[in-house]
């Protein structure tokens, strides 16, 4: 017989660890009070991480992941996501409708937040694959598809080559007192071994998981959780942009945009049946 004590102990009850609100008493996050201790002390970014992972974090490590967060914060509204918020916003759905709608949007296995697990993923296989004696070219190998192109999440860009968001964000590590660790130091080696491959180098993402792997203090899970709404600035700037408009504003369609390849058109009979 399954032993379903786990779930006979929360029939009916609530469960958590990671606090909550008592009536006349306060709110609790992780043993801190949210009132006295955090709010006006700590800035949203510690907070954040503290009720994910349930440990304040340096503060240095706090201001390195709000600036990742305005490195997604795109206020264009031809980025996939923020396109939504935009339609969204043309359309007159509320805020929080449309605005949410926008960052489900960015889970993609390719780019944005949903990439960060194949991303790290990558990192750690390389790592493993290392220190079980094996060469970065060798493991790059074993990558690359017949064609040519390797399957390196976190190495890939569309449309642009390069990323200019790990300067930034290297020179705010620089800046901050970080040094590389090891799977920094591994993506860049990788991304030297992948820059005869003219599309493939270090992203801001690649970069990401790197960082976190060597200072995050954090599982993957909750990395993933972290960055959960990494891009909803880009959105929110392109929702308040196409709801300020008159309605139906954003990529209007006329009827002669319309290109109808269907049956030829019947004549009616003026009256029904004929």
């Amino acid at each position: 017989m399954n032993d379903t004590t786990f779930w006979d102990q929360r029939r009916s009850r609530i469960r958590t660890r990671k606090g909550g609100w008592r009536i006349g008493g306060g709110i609790s996050v992780h043993g801190h009070s949210l009132l006295e201790d955090l709010v006006g002390r700590r800035s949203f970014f510690e907070v954040l991480y503290l009720e994910v992972t349930g440990k304040l974090p340096d503060p240095r490590l706090a201001r390195w992941i709000e600036a990742s967060f305005l490195c997604l914060a795109f206020p264009d509204p031809r980025i996939w996501c923020n396109q939504i918020g935009a339609l969204a916003g043309s359309v007159r759905l509320t805020p929080t409708v449309g605005i949410s709608a926008g960052v489900m949007a960015s889970e993609s296995t390719l780019y944005g937040p949903g990439s960060t697990r194949p991303a790290h993923d990558f990192l750690v296989s390389a790592q493993t694959a290392r220190l079980g004696g094996a060469t970065l070219e060798a493991f790059i190998a074993s990558r690359t598809r017949p064609g040519g192109r390797v399957r390196a999440p976190g190495f890939t860009r569309p449309i642009a080559q390069g990323d200019d968001r790990v300067a930034a964000l290297a020179g705010l590590a620089a800046e901050l007192g970080f040094v590389n660790g090891t799977y920094l130091g591994l993506a860049l080696e990788i991304d030297a071994l992948l820059a005869p491959h003219g599309d493939a180098g270090l992203n801001m993402l690649g970069y990401l998981a790197a960082f976190l792997l060597d200072h995050g203090d954090m599982q993957i899970a909750d990395g993933e959780c972290l960055y959960a709404l990494a891009v909803n600035a880009g959105v929110h700037a392109c929702y308040a942009e196409a709801a300020s408009a008159p309605a139906g504003g954003f990529l209007p369609l006329s009827c002669a945009d319309v290109q109808y390849r269907g049956a030829p058109a019947r004549p009616l009979p003026d009256a029904w049946p004929p």
